[in-house]
C-alpha cells in the first residue's frame, strides 16, 4: 500500500506564508538595522533565502543569509558548522519543517559559541510533535498530523514549490 501525498501548500500559498513570516520577523526586530538568517542546509536554506528577499522588499534591513551544515538524521555523526560570524548579531534560525525539535535544537548549539545578541526560530511548517524543548517563534503554517505522517517541502533550487503531507 503506497502512502498518499496530499498537497497542503502550493507555490502561491507558500508565497503568502513567507510574506507574513517576513512581516513578523520585521515586527520582532523593528529596532534592528541588520539581521542574519541562518538556514539549515537543504530546504531550510531555501526558506531563509526566500525570507531574505521578502525582508529586503518590505524593509531597509540589511539581511545576510548563512547556511548551517549538519546531518539532520544523525546530528552527532558529523560536525555542525555555521559559515560566518554571528558575534553580537540578531539571528533567525530557519528550517522548512519543525517536527520533534531535534534538528533545530542541534542547529542552535554551535550558534551559542558566537554569543549572538538575539536568536529567534522560524519554520515554514510546524507539526507540533515536540520531543525536544524548542518552539518556533515564527510559523508559516501549523498542521496537526499523526506521528506516522511526514511533511515534505519541495524545492527547485532556491524556489519553494510545494509542501505535502504523506
Amino acid at each position: 500500500m503506497s502512502k498518499q501525498r496530499v498537497l497542503i501548500l502550493d507555490k502561491e500559498r507558500i508565497g503568502w506564508k513567507l510574506q507574513r513570516m517576513a512581516y513578523e520577523i520585521l515586527e520582532h526586530n523593528s529596532q534592528e538595522s541588520a539581521i542574519t538568517l541562518v538556514g539549515i542546509q537543504g530546504s531550510g536554506l531555501a526558506v531563509a533565502k526566500s525570507l531574505a528577499k521578502k525582508l529586503q522588499e518590505i524593509s531597509k534591513l540589511q539581511v545576510e543569509v548563512l547556511p548551517v551544515k549538519m546531518n539532520k538524521k544523525q546530528p552527532l555523526k558529523e560536525e555542525i558548522t555555521v559559515s560566518g560570524d554571528l558575534i553580537g548579531k540578531t539571528v533567525v534560525l530557519v528550517d522548512d519543517v519543525a517536527n520533534s525539535g531535534k534538528t533545530l535544537l542541534y542547529a542552535l548549539r554551535p550558534m551559542l559559541e558566537f554569543a549572538p545578541r538575539k536568536i529567534m526560530v522560524a519554520v515554514l511548517v510546524d507539526r507540533r510533535h515536540k520531543s525536544y524543548p524548542i518552539s518556533p517563534d515564527i510559523v508559516g503554517h501549523s498542521i496537526a498530523t499523526t506521528l506516522q505522517e511526514h511533511i515534505e517541502v519541495e524545492t527547485d533550487g532556491d524556489v519553494i514549490s510545494a509542501a505535502y503531507l504523506q
